[in-house]
């Protein structure tokens, strides 16, 4: 049975095999979560993502985590938030199904999520965090490789949140 644990804390700084970047689409950096994982990780990790050539909305890749403690970083994009209708919470569930699917396949045993989206994407938090831990926990059964689960929240409002949602689910 995998543990899923929500904190408060920088990702950067987390000792997992993987940590799940919230990345644009370029891949090349830029605000927020994405750019503090690619200040910490050194010029390496954007050569990499230069030779990757991007990743569309929803989807993920894999790069080396360089100079982070984490092994790997798995790059998702998530969706601009547009009011709910332009299938926004299809592509934040499928980041979250797709960065699990490359731990297991990368032999991930520890991963690390932000919250996806909720920051200059403006996807709305509660929203966010109850996509997110479904998303987890019905991914976990493919994955069962993947033992620890982190939920890497920024703020206290995130951080309670994705607690409310890993205490609701936790019967399921």
């Amino acid at each position: 049975m995998s543990k899923i644990d929500a904190i408060q804390a920088d990702i950067t700084t987390l000792a997992v095999d993987a940590i799940v970047n919230a990345a644009n689409e370029t891949l090349l950096g830029g605000g927020g979560v994405d750019g503090a994982i690619h200040r910490a990780a050194g010029p390496d990790l954007l050569a990499e993502c230069r030779a990757i050539g991007g990743c569309p909305t929803g989807d993920a890749r894999i790069t080396a985590g360089y100079n982070l403690p984490a092994r790997h970083v798995i790059h998702t994009v998530g969706p601009i938030w547009g009011g709910g209708s332009l299938d926004e919470d299809h592509l934040l569930a499928s980041c979250y199904r797709n960065a699990l699917e490359l731990a297991a396949e990368n032999a991930a045993a520890s991963i690390a999520f932000p919250a996806i989206s909720t920051g200059i994407y403006g996807f709305p938090k509660d929203r966010a965090a109850r996509i997110a831990v479904e998303q987890v926990r019905a991914g976990l059964a493919a994955a069962p490789m993947v033992e620890i689960v982190t939920f890497c929240c920024f703020d206290r409002e995130s951080l309670d949140l994705h607690r409310h949602e890993i205490a609701r689910t936790a019967g399921e």
